[in-house]
């Protein structure tokens, strides 16, 4: 009997656990860790939203089994939220599905449509649930670079997209791409979605794009949708989320839409696997997408006012964090004193010298060495708080890197 299953096999090690030891580890002993390592928004889900879960909760019928592609009214919801903030006419009965959270429906179409050994081009680093739901599937990965010189580049990530496609064999199936991005906060525009799904209908291939962070953004331009291009629903589906968009991370609900094939496959897959959230939860789902945006502002008003004291506290400290456009994290590279040790042992440093936990860089792929990522998850006094501490690693830079060489060395 083989030790270790395929699946599980195929997994590489998770590079997170050993920073979230460390961070079990000390708060065990009573530290208080300013914790910008995981992207799970702290504030408050708006109270029309709950007050129409408690009320539809108290219904006793609603506590049976709900529809897995979920109910009319919220695929109706999110067909209208789609034609008033993107013009993108959709059918609710063929090209929208509820999903349990995007990550769910990422996983369960790669399920749907991945063969033993499918090539699929995913973006690195990138959002782990892009490259590892097709190898859960079965699939083969060839990784697309999203950054040239820490910035996405359209030109060069077209450059990428046409060698991977040119040296894959067999040839690819997929390309996901997510904008804006967990982890690297880039952004792209109409035009680069346009010269994307071109190139994915001359090389037959499924476009997945992952919208999670469409209305977390802060220089004035909201982030489009991939299906705002003609024809792109000919190839192409969409996933979307309320965990950010409404601060309801734990509510996991999200959607596909676009091309009605991809939708149908999902949607057959999901009859197999559940029944769909919650119906009150999908009935507060609703509420949110036909209610008052002005709940969607002011959550994108408290992350660009966090982003704004981060950019700048840190900046204070030492430490030159570029200002992200959209997301709700800043991706920042390792500063030059402890560039050389690499993401994985400088976010150590900084939770064992200052109580602050970041995610390292490589934890989202190897073109993401040399970068960490912050979630704009603390309030400004924290914030704050982290950079002092920062501040006091930077300033004793070289006796911290002297301790660390003899500790190395030591093992």
């Amino acid at each position: 009997m083989s030790e270790e299953f395929y699946r599980i096999k195929r997994l590489p090690p998770y590079v997170f656990a050993e920073v979230n030891r460390l961070k079990a580890e000390f708060r065990a002993s009573g530290a208080d860790i300013i914790d910008f390592g995981m992207g799970n928004p702290d504030m408050d889900t708006p109270p029309h939203i709950v007050e129409k879960l408690v009320e539809t909760v108290r219904r006793p019928r609603t506590h049976r089994y709900s529809s897995s592609k979920g109910i009319p009214g919220l695929r109706r919801a999110q067909a209208g939220y789609y034609a008033r903030r993107f013009g993108v006419e959709l059918d609710p009965e063929t090209e929208v599905i509820a999903t349990l959270g995007s990550k769910e429906g990422l996983a369960n179409l790669a399920m749907a449509i991945t063969a033993p050994g499918d090539v699929m081009l995913v973006p690195n680093p990138s959002y782990p649930i892009h490259p590892y739901g097709f190898m859960i599937a079965g699939g083969t990965l060839r990784h697309v670079s999203a950054l040239h010189d820490g910035r996405f580049d359209p030109e060069a990530y077209m450059r990428s997209l046409a060698q991977a496609v040119k040296h894959s064999v067999p040839a690819p199936v997929a390309v996901v791409v997510s904008f804006p991005s967990n982890p690297t906060a880039q952004v792209c525009d109409l035009d680069f979605y346009a010269e994307l799904i071109a190139f994915a209908k001359k090389h037959h291939l499924w476009v997945l794009s992952d919208l999670a962070y469409a209305e977390i953004y802060f220089d004035g331009v909201p982030p489009p949708s991939i299906l705002q291009v003609p024809g792109a629903r000919d190839v192409a589906v969409e996933f979307t989320s309320l965990s950010k968009t409404f601060s309801m991370p734990g509510w996991r609900m999200g959607f596909a839409v676009g091309n009605r094939r991809l939708i149908d496959a999902l949607t057959r897959i999901k009859s197999y696997l559940d029944y769909g959230a919650f119906t009150p939860v999908q009935v507060a789902a609703a509420a949110a997408l036909n209610g008052p945006e002005d709940c969607i502002a002011e959550i994108r008003d408290t992350y660009r006012a966090r982003r704004d004291v981060m950019v700048r506290a840190m900046e204070q400290a030492g430490w030159a964090i570029p200002s992200p456009a959209a997301t709700m994290f800043c991706w920042a590279p390792v500063p030059e004193p402890f560039a050389a040790l690499g993401s994985m042992e400088f976010s150590k440093i900084l939770l064992r010298e200052a109580s602050v936990a970041v995610a390292p860089g490589v934890g989202f792929g190897e073109y993401g060495e040399g970068y960490v990522r912050l979630g704009l998850v603390e309030n400004e006094h924290r914030i704050r708080q982290a950079a002092r501490g920062v501040k006091k690693v930077m300033q004793n830079a070289g006796e911290i890197l002297a301790r660390y060489s003899q500790l190395e060395s030591g093992r």
